[in-house]
């Protein structure tokens, strides 16, 4: 019995290299394109997968924005739960011969009560108004934290009550590896939804700069990449890193000129309770009105021009862009890191030629969480709506006590007059 134990510990202390291989994706490239392209060499069968598979998804992209922002939200939603999917399976295949006890039905349990979590409070801070007429829901928003608390604390037991001796390390590991899941992808999926609370276009300008970015730095680096940029993904070059970057920074400048000049893009999207509907109209903030700004007296001669009109937001554009393609990649090298050290070429095989959803969002979560601080450092101010939704949920006393103390602020300032009653 202590031989059997001592070996237990032993295999419990297996190193990075004794981890199992995971079985390499299949080809799910669909035959017509097998049929169509059997003619060409490996590289260009490639480069036109990935070439149609990428305008298949644009197109249905753009389909996405026609449909409306809670078409948005539930996009977010899928990618986040599928990218989730993609990594914990590659724990499950990594020590799936342990068999650990509930570590699947564990996992998705945490993704629940995360998901629960982050969007009650979207609930609680954006459909106050319509929370406040339906007693049922009052109770949940109320209770909120506690309530995913404690449904937290429920897996924390299980995960618990699941230990077995001779599996505490690899059990703990994968305990890791559940909550670094939840933290790289619900969590950032959740501030994807916030910036698109902020406005379409802060949604959409950062997403299609990583996209542009992607697409430029593979096509650069397709044609002209020579010199190696990053031992941990090969195939990517300088001359695609640089081709990347100016494209990318051009790209955001123009898309973002067509975004500022349509209310649908630039509007926070807000809850219209009377309609049920999301609604994105309202007078747009002086971001995305035209404005003349003097072009610097270096650049004057080059351009032959003194004065050029444009929207703010345009400049700010410029930093997302910068950002998109000088750091955003970090997040794709991350990933590659990642593969490498569980031997794998590509999270999943659900786009082909693309490998899984995971590898193409790697860079967009990253991405996410710097738009959202960019946003609250930089851009966001105090927002009335938001604010007026909170006052309506009150008790009448605490409304009037808020009526009293604004009055007389109010009356302070000068801003109105005495009330002849006193």
């Amino acid at each position: 019995e202590v031989d059997l134990e001592e070996r237990l510990h032993e295999l419990d202390l297996r190193s990075d290299s004794d981890i199992p291989d995971v079985p390499p994706p299949t080809d799910s490239t669909p035959e017509i394109l097998k049929r169509a392209l059997s003619g060409l060499s490996a590289r260009w069968k490639n480069w036109w997968i990935r070439g149609i598979l990428s305008l298949a998804m644009i197109s249905g992209f753009f389909l996405i924005i026609y449909l409306g922002s809670f078409m948005l939200m539930l996009l977010v939603l899928s990618i986040q739960v599928k990218c989730y999917h993609e990594i914990i399976t590659i724990g499950y295949r990594v020590y799936h011969s342990y068999d650990l006890p509930w570590f699947r039905s564990l996992s998705w349990y945490f993704l629940l009560c995360v998901n629960y979590f982050f969007y009650g409070e979207t609930v609680a801070d954006y459909f106050a108004t319509f929370v406040q007429r339906r007693e049922q829901l009052q109770f949940l928003i109320r209770y909120h934290r506690f309530i995913s608390f404690a449904l937290y604390l429920t897996g924390f037991c299980m995960f618990v009550l699941s230990l077995v001796k001779k599996h505490y390390r690899l059990q703990f590991y994968m305990f890791a590896w559940t909550h670094v899941t939840l933290l790289i992808t619900v969590t950032q999926s959740h501030l994807v939804i916030q910036n698109l609370f902020e406005g379409m276009i802060w949604f959409l300008v950062p997403i299609s700069s990583v996209i542009c970015n992607d697409i430029t730095a593979y096509i650069f680096g397709f044609f002209f990449g020579r010199t190696p940029l990053i031992k941990l993904s090969p195939k990517k070059t300088w001359e695609g890193f640089i081709g990347g970057f100016f494209s990318t920074v051009v790209f955001g400048f123009i898309f973002s000129y067509f975004l500022a000049q349509h209310q649908y893009f630039v509007c926070p999207v807000e809850y219209n309770s009377e309609t049920n509907r999301f609604v994105t109209e309202c007078e747009p903030s002086e971001l995305f009105q035209m404005k003349k700004y003097s072009v610097p007296p270096l650049f004057q001669a080059v351009l032959g021009w003194e004065t050029v009109n444009m929207y703010p937001f345009q400049m700010h554009s410029f930093a997302l862009s910068t950002f998109a393609s000088l750091i955003g990649p970090f997040g794709g090298f991350f990933a590659s890191g990642f593969k490498r050290a569980f031997k794998i070429k590509d999270f999943a095989d659900t786009i082909p030629g693309h490998g899984g959803i995971m590898d193409r969002f790697d860079c967009q979560y990253l991405m996410a969480t710097f738009v959202h601080v960019y946003i609250t450092s930089f851009i966001r101010g105090p927002n009335p709506s938001k604010l007026l939704k909170q006052l309506l949920i009150l008790q009448p006393e605490q409304q009037l006590s808020v009526y009293k103390t604004l009055k007389s602020h109010l009356v302070e300032k000068g801003i109105l007059q005495p009330s002849l009653r006193g």
